[in-house]
């Protein structure tokens, strides 16, 4: 099945998941949800393989819709710890590379992304998908290693913490540009 060619992915808990999802005759019903945390949990990005664009397409759909985060039951065999759940997106819980000014006279911090879905492999935070970044249908995946450590970025950030430090890296900037010391 096409489904399998994704089966070959490093992690014990993803290779029991992907199990449940190409196994044929062990289809449940919460099947899509299961494919949306085998697809999500792609470093490469969600929609890497072809195989994985429809559930996604379908997901992103639903998210826009206001609809539920789709389930899937991963807790028997191994795979305790592993989860997707969605969280929208605001200055408040974006990483400080997509805040930006705008709403009236450009005076409000804004996210650019709709939503950040985080994929918990293990207990593990595994990666973290940026949906409708910057532009409808873009995504942006944060790869963490084996260890809960970002390793697709310079440094890891403290997403509650990103508009306050772009907040302070513009006001140095301007102060060491001439502006704002009056």
């Amino acid at each position: 099945m096409a489904w399998c060619s994704l089966c070959r992915w490093p992690v014990a808990s993803v290779i029991y998941l992907a199990t449940s999802v190409c196994a044929p005759g062990l289809a449940h019903a919460d099947d899509w949800g299961c494919q949306v945390i085998l697809c999500l949990s792609n470093p490469g990005g969600p929609e890497q393989y072809g195989e994985c664009v429809p559930p996604i397409e379908k997901l992103w759909n639903a998210l826009r819709h206001g609809d539920p985060f789709p389930t899937c039951n991963v807790g028997v065999g191994g795979s305790q710890g592993t989860s997707a759940s969605n969280t929208y997106a605001s200055a408040a819980y974006c990483r400080e590379d997509l805040i930006y000014w705008g709403g009236p006279e450009q005076s409000e911090l804004l996210g650019r992304p709709r939503g950040a879905i985080n994929v918990d492999i293990s207990a593990q935070r595994y990666t973290r998908v940026w949906w409708d970044a910057n532009a409808e249908d873009r995504t942006i995946t944060d790869f963490y290693d084996a260890g809960g450590t970002q390793g697709n970025t310079q440094a890891p950030y403290d997403l509650t913490q990103a508009a306050r430090e772009l907040i302070e890296r513009v006001g140095r900037e301007d102060d060491g540009n001439g502006g704002g010391g009056g």
